[in-house]
C-alpha cells in the first residue's frame, strides 16, 4: 500500500501491456511495496488492557495507575507518525528522481509529455481520440494510459491510429514516474513526438506524483459541478491548462462557464482555459493548435 495516498498499491498488480498482448504482459518491480508493517504499534497495546492481570477483585480506578499507559501510547503514536512522514517523503523523493530521469530522457528525444488528469468520465479518451487525426500528420502522437483494470481504453486509442501502451495500476489510484518510464521503454517513442499520458481518473493523488511531463492539463466537463477547482484546488493549482469539455451539453445542465473558470483562477491565478466539445469537434481545432506549438523548451 502507498502511505502517501493510501492507495493499494503492490508490485504484482501493476502491469503495462499493448492491444493484443493480453497473454504477454510485463509486469512491473513497483517501489511502493515498502514495509509498511512497522507502522502499526499493536504489539504494545495489549499488557495494560486487561484488569484481571492484577490479581485483584476491587476497581483498579486509580488515577495514577495508567499514566506510563498514557505516556506510553503517546510516544508510539509520535514515532508511528514520524515514521509515516518520513516513508511519505522516501515515496515522493524517490518518484521525484524517477520523474526527473523521465524529463531529461524526453528532453533528449525532443518529447513534449503531457500530462492529462482528470474525474472518471470527463472525456479523456475520446479527447486523445478526436486528437490523434488533428495532430499525427505533422508530428509523432503515442499514447500512456493509465486504468486500474483492462485495455479498453487502449483499444480505441490504437484504433485511432496511435501507438499506444496500457498501463494497469490494480488498485492503485494514480499513476507514478516507474510507471512511465517502464512504459515508455515498451512505446519506443519516436523523436519529436507529442506523449499523452492519461492519469487514472482520479481528482486528487495524480496530482502528487510528477511523471516527467513537460506540461499538466487538467479537464472538467460541464456535467461536474463548478466548484470543483475548491474542493479539489490541488490538481488545479498544479495544472497548465483546463479543458472545459462536453460544452455541447451546456443547455441541458445547470453549469457556469465563468464560475468554474473564477473557482479555478482563486486556485491558480495562471491557469488557462480551453472550451471545446470532443464529441462533436467544436473548439478541436484551437485545441490542436495549441498542442502542436508546443517544443520540448515550452
Amino acid at each position: 500500500m502507498c502511505d502517501t495516498c493510501g492507495c493499494g498499491h503492490n508490485s504484482d498488480d501493476v502491469k503495462i501491456s499493448r492491444p493484443g498482448e493480453e497473454d504477454n504482459i510485463a509486469f512491473i518491480p513497483h517501489s511502493h511495496d515498502h514495509p509498511h508493517s512497522h507502522d502499526h504499534p499493536h504489539a504494545h497495546d495489549h499488557p495494560h488492557d486487561h484488569p484481571h492481570s492484577h490479581g485483584h477483585d476491587h476497581p483498579h480506578d486509580h488515577p495514577h495507575s495508567h499514566g506510563h499507559h498514557d505516556i506510553h501510547e503517546h510516544d508510539q503514536h509520535d514515532i508511528s507518525s514520524q515514521r509515516r512522514i518520513r516513508l511519505e517523503e522516501d515515496i515522493l523523493g524517490q518518484n521525484h528522481l524517477n520523474a526527473e530521469r523521465n524529463r531529461g530522457y524526453f528532453e533528449a528525444k525532443g518529447v513534449v509529455a503531457i500530462n492529462l488528469m482528470s474525474s472518471p468520465g470527463s472525456g479523456k479518451t475520446t479527447l486523445l481520440e478526436k486528437s490523434i487525426p488533428l495532430l499525427r500528420a505533422k508530428r509523432p502522437v503515442a499514447v500512456i494510459g493509465g486504468d486500474q483494470q483492462t485495455l479498453n481504453d487502449a483499444e480505441r486509442i490504437d484504433k485511432a491510429g496511435a501507438p499506444v501502451v496500457q498501463i494497469n495500476t490494480g488498485f492503485g489510484c494514480h499513476l507514478d514516474a516507474e510507471m512511465v518510464r517502464n512504459a515508455a521503454k515498451k512505446l519506443e517513442l519516436e523523436k519529436e513526438s507529442l506523449l499523452f499520458i492519461e492519469n487514472v481518473g482520479n481528482l486528487v493523488c495524480p496530482s502528487l506524483f510528477e511523471l516527467g511531463e513537460q506540461l499538466r492539463v487538467v479537464i472538467i466537463s460541464v456535467t461536474e459541478g463548478a466548484d470543483k477547482p475548491l474542493k479539489y484546488p490541488t490538481i488545479f493549482e498544479r495544472a497548465d491548462m483546463c479543458i472545459i469539455n462536453k460544452t455541447d451539453l451546456l443547455p441541458y445542465v445547470d453549469f457556469k462557464v465563468e464560475e468554474v473558470k473564477s473557482n479555478a483562477l482563486t486556485v491558480n491565478p495562471k491557469l488557462h482555459f480551453m472550451e471545446l466539445s470532443a464529441k462533436t469537434g467544436e473548439g478541436m481545432d484551437q485545441w490542436a493548435e495549441w498542442i502542436l506549438s508546443l517544443s520540448p523548451e515550452h
